[in-house]
């Protein structure tokens, strides 16, 4: 074989023959799902067994003594200091190789111990570019443009106006601070009355990037910036803010991939300004997997950056499992790569175009369902992972167990994955899984379908919990959320 890949057969050839040990650490696996069919010897090393113990390539530790978690951060360096996990890396041998969905210095310490290399930009440099603000300023050095806006400390709401009519960005805005997710950290202020709910959350936060709000629909875009160029997947939409699915205004609770989501021109500009913004990253030293939302004006169709991820995201299944992957490979398969110190050679524009054709788009859905109630309870039933069907009346049954969201047959039968556990504590942000089915799930107006509808309610049928004892309630359950996929 020659010692530089020339071509796609070549990389997935390299990839099914693989011998590193590479190890996806995180409390689940589900960001990475399908990649150990691509990659010989990749193996998932979870917090969360979402399979009952069912999936071949799913290590999950029994549970040790630990401190209350705060982070996904903070599992992965659990699990990194748990014995049974370093046996497993000890007995499987080689140089071991982790990559992950967050990870800090001590991630990276706990990593060096363990005579593994991780397979990301430093932590140091990806927190630097995770920063809302600085993603303002690399998307003006890339020319991709960010919504309107002005960044700054802000005092009091009298002094939000004074900044905002110096922008000449009026009075509706959207703030962000610089680190957050899924709308914990996006304040929507329209009057005094708005501010002073969030004002702990914003005054002495630092510097705050203040937008002005438009109308507008939500996108998201994945991309790996590697040495022969940046290659782009498909323009995805977001479900945002829906109340059956998540209790965070504004926050993210899904993803559709669908070829005709957004107009061919539309589609068109989000790949060209993503590859300007993957190059732009590379000059600022950054490789590898990202993510970018785009903000898209519904009157306009204007194109708006929204934010960086720099790291694989929750949407990264729905990139990972399309049509064009399939047809080439994952584009995760391609940070691996880039990583390998493998020669390779690559032709970036011709595979961008080929996936810029919508042939190379299959339709598929996928929605995060989060407990939404202000309630807290124990879960005593889930329903578990596998395939479920939905009958004629619309309600659903579980059909098989199956860990391949490409098992999905048709639009009457969806993939679930259980994050929530029996024994687990409800509570409001909880959660319970993710669907995945084929076809959308939104309108054509960007609002939740019937069938979406439907299938969440079957979900949320099959949860169950009980209260807990007097004596559990209290200080243990305070801000129990935290991301963790």
């Amino acid at each position: 074989m020659s010692a530089e890949l020339k071509n796609i057969s070549e990389i997935r050839r390299h990839f099914h023959r693989n011998e590193d040990p590479i190890y996806f650490i995180s409390a689940t696996n589900f960001n990475l799902l399908g990649l150990d069919e691509w990659c010989k010897n990749f193996k998932f090393i979870s917090y969360i067994d979402c399979y009952g113990g069912k999936h071949p390539n799913t290590f999950v530790p029994s549970e040790q003594p630990h401190a209350e978690f705060q982070s996904i951060e903070d599992i992965n360096n659990y699990l990194l200091q748990h014995k049974e996990v370093i046996d497993l890396i000890k007995r499987r041998g080689g140089k071991p190789k982790f990559v992950f969905l967050m990870f800090d210095a001590e991630t990276e310490r706990l990593s060096k111990e363990l005579g593994a290399d991780v397979w990301f930009p430093k932590a140091k440099l990806r927190q630097k570019m995770d920063n809302k603000i600085e993603t303002v300023r690399i998307g003006n050095k890339a020319g991709v443009p960010s919504v309107p806006n002005t960044l700054s400390v802000v005092e009091n709401y009298e002094h939000l106006k004074e900044i905002c009519d110096k922008a000449g960005l009026g009075h509706d805005l959207v703030l962000q601070s610089a680190y957050g997710d899924s709308g914990h950290t996006t304040f929507f202020i329209k009057s005094e009355a708005d501010f002073r709910r969030h004002e702990h959350e914003i005054v002495g936060e630092g510097e705050i990037k203040i937008m002005k709000r438009i109308d507008c629909r939500g996108s998201a875009i994945e991309a790996c910036a590697t040495k022969e160029g940046t290659i782009v997947g498909p323009l995805m939409t977001e479900l945002v803010g829906f109340k059956e699915l998540t209790p965070y205004r504004g926050g993210w609770c899904g993803n559709e991939i669908f070829a005709t989501a957004f107009p061919p021109k539309v589609r068109q500009k989000a790949r060209e300004l993503t590859f300007k913004f993957g190059e732009q990253l590379r000059k600022e030293g950054y490789r590898g997997y990202f993510e970018l939302d785009f903000l898209i004006d519904k009157k306009t169709g204007d194109i708006w950056l929204g934010e960086l991820n720099p790291r694989i995201t929750g949407c990264s299944s729905m990139t990972n499992h399309a049509a064009f992957a399939h047809a080439d490979a994952p584009l995760f398969l391609f940070h691996l790569l880039e990583f390998s110190k493998k020669k390779f050679k690559l032709d970036v524009d011709e595979l961008n175009s080929r996936w810029a054709d919508p042939k190379m788009i299959d339709s598929w859905s996928q929605m995060v369902i989060k407990h939404t109630e202000d309630t807290v309870d124990i879960a005593t039933a889930v329903p578990e992972t596998g395939i479920y069907r939905m009958r004629d009346d619309g309600s659903i049954d579980f059909n098989r167990f199956d860990y391949h969201r490409r098992a999905v047959g048709s639009e009457n039968e969806a993939f679930f994955l259980r994050i929530l556990q029996p024994g687990d504590y409800r509570y409001e942000g909880a959660d319970i899984g993710i669907l995945v089915t084929r076809g959308r799930s939104m309108t054509n107006g960007f609002k939740l379908n019937e069938r979406g509808k439907r299938w969440i309610h079957g979900i949320k049928k099959g949860v169950h919990g009980r209260p807990m004892p007097t004596a559990e309630a209290g200080p243990a359950l305070a801000d129990p959320a935290f991301k963790i996929m």
